[in-house]
């Protein structure tokens, strides 16, 4: 039996003792992989993995020499009036939460004003501080947006169809623009291929897509986003943990989890019983 398979026996014994409502999981071990389903194979919003489809998104374009994580966000978004210390945020300060632009999560978030961007841009900056917000990632795609066009629409040649994913669906604003940080629909299979990526360093059977550089980011130079464990450091869209792991976290249990040349996809309907088995497969995963 090899490592995947060994592991994907171990989770859904995990999942059947307690009661986890997972859709499906897939295992990549080195160059060996295994899958089980709970539900039909369907596409389903990924929610937070998706901010880091957006740093990919990010890292494709920097990499075409286009685009500049480093840039302030106003050199790509000047005719937005901004705040108080707005000046200095760059899109990296956007994809790591770090602008210090207080604008928490709602779920009218998209629509409760006539521009989202303008509006979050136009609030002061507190300096470096750490808040999650998916109008912040929004934002940074909507400076992308601003240079390479329609998000999705980049991505269709650079990131899906290579990886051979087609007619992608993705949320969009009032506006027309991709949500962003939420909002795109994956099925297990389809994440399971942005993860082996990520472990791959921006490699897909040979070819490079996105710089090591850029992925090594994810998990990385991690700033301080709490106390909690599993959420007190983040970095490009990575959360670091549980234990030695690191993750892509979506709500209601949507997760990439990686440890050394193991990666675990997982979709599910359980917000609230992610974070345990999140603990449990990144003990699992650990080289015997």
């Amino acid at each position: 039996m090899t490592r995947a398979e060994t592991l994907r026996d171990q989770a859904v014994r995990w999942v059947g003792e307690h009661d986890f409502d997972a859709h499906g999981i897939h295992i990549l071990a080195g160059a060996d992989a295994a899958e089980h389903r709970w539900t039909p194979e369907v596409r389903e919003n990924i929610h937070s993995v998706a901010k880091g489809v957006c740093v990919l998104a990010a890292g494709i374009a920097a990499d075409e020499g286009v685009f500049d994580l480093d840039e302030p966000v106003s050199a790509y978004l000047g005719e937005a009036a901004l705040g108080a210390g707005v000046a200095e945020v760059t899109v990296r300060h956007l994809l790591t939460m770090t602008s210090g632009i207080d604008f928490p999560w709602s779920q009218t978030m998209m629509t409760d004003w006539p521009d989202l961007a303008r509006e979050f841009l136009g609030r002061a900056s507190r300096g470096r501080v750490f808040q999650y917000s998916t109008a912040s990632t929004y934002t940074a795609m909507r400076a992308l947006h601003a240079v390479v066009g329609d998000v999705a629409e980049y991505l269709e040649q650079r990131l899906f169809q290579p990886l051979g994913i087609v007619g992608v669906v993705w949320d969009r604003c009032p506006n027309g623009f991709v949500v962003a940080g939420d909002g795109l629909a994956l099925t297990t299979g389809e994440l399971a291929r942005l993860g082996r990526l990520i472990r791959d360093r921006g490699v897909w059977q040979g070819r490079r897509l996105v710089s090591a550089g850029l992925i090594d980011a994810m998990h990385s130079d991690w700033v301080v986003a709490g106390e909690n464990p599993g959420y007190d450091r983040y970095a490009l869209a990575g959360w670091a943990g549980p234990g030695p792991a690191w993750r892509l976290h979506g709500a209601n249990g949507q997760l990439l989890i990686f440890v050394g040349d193991t990666v675990v996809t997982v979709t599910a309907a359980d917000h609230f019983g992610a974070d345990a088995f999140a603990s449990f497969l990144a003990g699992a995963m650990q080289p015997q």
